[in-house]
C-alpha cells in the first residue's frame, strides 16, 4: 500500500462513541474522587495497560515532549511515577517542572488529562519502591544511562551483567543516586467521555485558591 493510499484510508477510519456519558451533576465534587472511580473501572475491566499515561514536558525552548510511563501510586498529594533523573524527561523536568499526564482507555471510550506541577518524592519513597521491583528491574536501572547516545545495545548488556556478578549475592540493590519518583501536584483535571456524533462529554476541574470548579468544554 503506497503512503497516499495510507493517508485515504486513515482518513475514512470512524468510530461511533457510545458506551457512557458524562454530566456535571454525576461526577464526584474533587476531581480525585472521580480518577479514582474511573481507574477502578479501569482496572475491573482488565485492560492491557490502565496505568499506561503519557508524561509531556517541555524543552528549555518550549518545544513540546512526550512519552509513555506507568503511574505508581496516587492520592490526595498528586500523581507518582518513577524514572531516571539524568534521562531527558529528567532533564527537562529540572529546568521546567510544568507537565501534562493523559491517559487513554479506548476500551471504556475515556481519556483524562491532567495539568500541575512536579517535584520529586522523598529518597525514603523512592528506596522504598526501587527496592520492592524484581531484581532484573533494578540491575536495569543501575545499567542504563537513560536517554543517552551509546555505541550498540551490547553496552547496556555488558554492564548488565557485570552489575548481575557484583550483586549475585544481595537479594535488593541500592537505590541509584540517579533514580527515583516525581509527583505531579494536579491544578487541572479533564475528564472526556466519548458520545455519539462527535459530541462527546468534557468535564474540567480547575484549582482555584484550594477549591475546585467544575466546567463543561465544549467537544
Amino acid at each position: 500500500m503506497t503512503l497516499s493510499a495510507i493517508s485515504e484510508t486513515l482518513a475514512t477510519l470512524r468510530r461511533n462513541y457510545a458506551m457512557a456519558s458524562l454530566s456535571e451533576t454525576d461526577v464526584a465534587p474533587d476531581p480525585f474522587a472521580q480518577f479514582e472511580q474511573w481507574m477502578q473501572q479501569a482496572l475491573n475491566s482488565e485492560l492491557p495497560e490502565p496505568t499506561a499515561m503519557t508524561l509531556a514536558t517541555a524543552t528549555p525552548d518550549g518545544r513540546p515532549s512526550a512519552r509513555i510511563v506507568l503511574l505508581k501510586g496516587f492520592d490526595a498529594s498528586g500523581f507518582v511515577f518513577y524514572t531516571n533523573y539524568e534521562s531527558r524527561k529528567g532533564i527537562e523536568l529540572e529546568q521546567n517542572p510544568q507537565a501534562t499526564l493523559l491517559f487513554f482507555w479506548p476500551e471504556l471510550e475515556r481519556q483524562v488529562r491532567i495539568e500541575g506541577r512536579v517535584e520529586r518524592i522523598s529518597a525514603e519513597e523512592s528506596t522504598a519502591y526501587f527496592q520492592s521491583r524484581p531484581k532484573e528491574s533494578q540491575l536495569g536501572a543501575w545499567a542504563s544511562p537513560q536517554s543517552r547516545v551509546i555505541a550498540g545495545r551490547e553496552v547496556v548488556e555488558q554492564r548488565y551483567q557485570e552489575l548481575s556478578a557484583q550483586f549475585k549475592h544481595d537479594e535488593t540493590l541500592p537505590l541509584p543516586p540517579f533514580w527515583g519518583g516525581y509527583r505531579l501536584v494536579p491544578t487541572y483535571f479533564e475528564f472526556w467521555q466519548g458520545r455519539p456524533s462527535r459530541l462527546h462529554d468534557r468535564i474540567c476541574y480547575t484549582l482555584n485558591q484550594g477549591n475546585w470548579t467544575i466546567a463543561r468544554l465544549a467537544p
